[in-house]
């Protein structure tokens, strides 16, 4: 039996999915956005077909960067004019327009090819929690990971108790019996 779905309604729906930036690292935040927005949470991903889903996020002004990236991040655009070099700090960015800090983040980890601004067109940011999209959204990522991401090896998990004895015997310096 084939295991292939096709190009079927069911498998090509686009979800709309609900991201809060507050407190989250932009790196990652926009790294996991840029996988939702090609599809490569779905079973159906291929990298020459635009499958992937909408993200909205909320909270932009709220993302945060680590390290000293507040003092050096620059951002640069050209208006096109004789010494039209234009130079954005961070912080400046941050006050007057958070949204293009994550759209730009987002836009960098996305692959560099004729898909890249379609997929942006489905990326919504939003500077504080007002959500007009709130109606659309089918799935949020509460814990800013994307979904189907287990960070289980982070979390300590409770043993068993044959491992837990198993461990105690190896730190006194014991065989474990079999």
């Amino acid at each position: 039996m084939s295991h292939i779905i096709g190009n079927t309604a069911l498998a090509t729906a686009r979800l709309w999915h609900h991201v809060d930036a507050k407190g989250r690292t932009l790196g990652p935040l926009a790294a996991n956005i840029a996988k939702v927005l090609m599809g490569k949470h779905k079973p159906i991903y291929d990298r020459s077909a635009d499958v992937g889903d909408r993200v909205v996020v909320t909270n932009a002004k709220h993302v945060v960067v680590t390290g000293n990236k507040a003092d050096q991040i620059m951002y640069r655009h050209h208006t096109g004019r004789p010494g039209g070099l234009k130079e954005i700090p961070y912080k400046v960015m941050q006050e007057k327009r958070p949204d293009k800090i994550i759209k730009l983040a987002v836009s960098g980890m996305l692959p560099k090819n004729k898909l890249r601004d379609k997929r942006m067109r489905r990326l919504v940011v939003y500077p504080g929690e007002k959500n007009p999209s709130l109606r659309n959204i089918t799935k949020r990522w509460d814990d800013g990971q994307m979904p189907g991401d287990s960070l289980s090896w982070t979390k300590s998990l409770p043993f068993p108790e044959e491992a837990k004895a198993a461990l105690e015997a190896q730190k006194a310096g014991e065989s474990p019996t079999a």
